[in-house]
């Protein structure tokens, strides 16, 4: 029986949970997943961006129960130091926990704009000028780290902490045709390909249709 317990919500539309749920993956912690109801008025709250805080996912491990997900990935860290979810190096570990912190607090306009949807394909959207700002964003850190460290993933030859926070804006550039630079078109396809992230969308693709909210083309 594992010893932790993720809870989670939706695998098609929460982009919090993909995160914690990567994170733990990543660590190699064996868990269980909880997954709850879509009538739950905490799902239903983070799906549709109506709380500025929330519960999950959350980890419970011995004990202790830790939501937010970064504190997730913290923790994670302190418990598995050999998967490296945050770098040995000071500055690479500093970098990390920086352009986390910054996708953890913001990008709110990309996130309302575009939100999570594996099974949505939206070859003609509309993206408007405050989402592009937080996507032109996102693509500078990017860019800049991985000529900084010469990739694949953001901190170089080893995924980390960083990934599994920017993994759902891969899937987000994918389902609505997002126009990006080559370097960053590259990423997102290191990303997609990780086989942890296509066991979740393969599981988001076979989850019922529960949120008509969230199903449509803005």
């Amino acid at each position: 029986m594992s010893e932790a317990i993720l809870t989670i919500s939706s695998k098609n539309y929460s982009s919090w949970s993909l995160r914690g749920w990567l994170m733990t993956r990543f660590s190699g912690l064996p868990f269980a997943e909880k997954v709850i109801s879509p009538d739950d008025p905490a799902m239903r709250a983070e799906l549709l961006l109506l709380s500025s805080s929330f519960l999950i996912p959350n980890l419970a491990h011995q004990g202790l129960r830790i939501w937010d997900t970064l504190a997730i990935g913290e923790y994670l860290n302190e418990i598995k130091p050999e998967a490296k979810l945050l770098p040995a190096d000071l500055e690479r570990r500093t970098r990390c926990r920086s352009i986390s912190g910054e996708m953890h607090s913001g990008f709110g306009p990309m996130r309302a704009a575009l939100p999570m949807n594996l099974k949505g394909d939206f070859p003609n959207f509309k993206v408007w000028a405050r989402a592009q700002a937080d996507i032109d964003r996102i693509t500078e850190i990017w860019r800049e780290h991985l000529g900084l460290y010469g990739g694949p993933f953001l901190l170089g030859a080893e995924r980390s902490l960083a990934d599994a926070m920017y993994a759902p804006v891969v899937t987000r550039l994918l389902t609505y045709h997002v126009k990006i630079d080559p370097k960053s078109a590259a990423y997102c396809q290191t990303i997609i390909a990780l086989p942890e992230l296509q066991e979740w969308i393969e599981a988001a693709k076979s989850e019922p249709d529960d949120m008509e909210e969230l199903e449509v083309e803005f």
